[in-house]
C-alpha cells in the first residue's frame, strides 16, 4: 500500500497555501483558445495591459527596465515557459537537461529565463533561436546574457535580455530546473501565465486573470483612440477631462 510522503516542514508551520502558489499543478484551461487570446493580446500595448493589472491591485507585473528589447517593433504575446539556471562551473549534465527543456517547448510558448543573477555566461544564442522558432515559440525573456545577435535578428525573433557577451554558457552556468515558478525582479512568473511584450518592455498576466485583463485592455484601447481623436480635433484639456479623458 502506497503512503503519502511525510513533509519535511515542521507540523507547527503551515505552508499549504505557500506550496500551492510556489509549486502549482497543471495550468487551468484558458477561457478561449490560446491562439485567439494571444492574437487579441498582440493588438494591444504592454503599457495598457500594465494599467489593467494596476486596476487589479497588481503593481509588480512589469519586468525590470534593465531588460532591453533586441527587437521590439511589434507586440508579442505568449504562454510562459520558465527556465531556471545558476552560475556553475560544472559541465556534466548540462546538455541533457537543456535538451529536455527544449523538447518540452511548444507552439505559442514564451520562454522566461531566470539566471539567478548570472553576469558572465550567455544563456541564449543563434542555435537556440533557430530551434525554438521551428517549434513556434513566440519570444524569450532572458534575465542574463545573449550572443549570436546577428543570427537572432535574422530569425526576427523577439528577445529581451540584460547584456550581450561572446561567452557561452558551458563551464559558466547550468540549467537547474524548468517549468517551475521563477522570479525576475519583482515579477513572479508561473508556467502558463501570459506574457505580453513590446518596445516598452514586458508584463506578466496571471493566467486566472487573462480573460478579464484582455477585455478591459481592449476597452481602454478604444478609450485612448477616442482621446487621441479629441486631441486632433483641438479640444481643450478641460473638455477632454470632462468627457472622462486623461493625459
Amino acid at each position: 500500500m502506497s503512503r503519502t510522503p511525510k513533509s519535511d516542514v515542521p507540523a507547527m508551520i503551515r505552508v499549504e497555501k505557500l506550496i500551492a502558489r510556489h509549486e502549482p499543478g497543471a495550468p487551468a484551461p484558458l477561457a478561449i483558445p490560446a491562439e485567439l487570446m494571444l492574437a487579441r493580446y498582440a493588438k494591444l500595448q504592454a503599457a495598457i495591459v500594465s494599467d489593467v493589472l494596476r486596476e487589479h491591485g497588481l503593481l509588480e507585473q512589469a519586468f525590470p527596465g534593465t531588460l532591453a528589447a533586441l527587437r521590439g517593433d511589434r507586440t508579442v504575446a505568449g504562454i510562459a515557459y520558465t527556465v531556471k539556471s545558476s552560475p556553475n562551473t560544472r559541465i556534466t549534465g548540462e546538455m541533457t537537461i537543456r535538451g529536455k527543456m527544449l523538447d518540452g517547448l511548444a507552439a505559442n510558448d514564451f520562454v522566461v529565463w531566470d539566471t539567478s543573477g548570472d553576469t558572465h555566461g550567455t544563456m541564449w544564442g543563434g542555435v537556440m533561436t533557430a530551434t525554438v522558432v521551428a517549434k513556434g515559440v513566440r519570444g524569450a525573456i532572458v534575465d542574463g546574457g545573449i550572443r549570436d545577435v546577428a543570427q537572432i535578428l535574422a530569425k526576427n525573433f523577439p528577445v529581451y535580455y540584460r547584456y550581450k557577451s561572446p561567452s557561452g554558457s558551458l563551464g559558466r552556468c547550468q540549467i537547474t530546473h524548468y517549468q517551475i515558478p521563477v522570479r525576475i525582479g519583482e515579477v513572479f512568473v508561473r508556467p502558463g501565465d501570459l506574457i505580453v511584450a513590446d518596445l516598452d518592455g514586458a508584463v506578466c498576466v496571471p493566467r486566472e486573470l487573462a480573460m478579464d485583463v484582455l477585455v478591459r485592455a481592449e476597452e481602454i484601447l478604444g478609450n485612448e483612440e477616442r482621446i487621441f481623436g479629441w486631441v486632433e480635433e483641438g479640444r481643450s484639456i478641460a473638455e477632454i477631462t470632462d468627457k472622462g479623458g486623461y493625459f
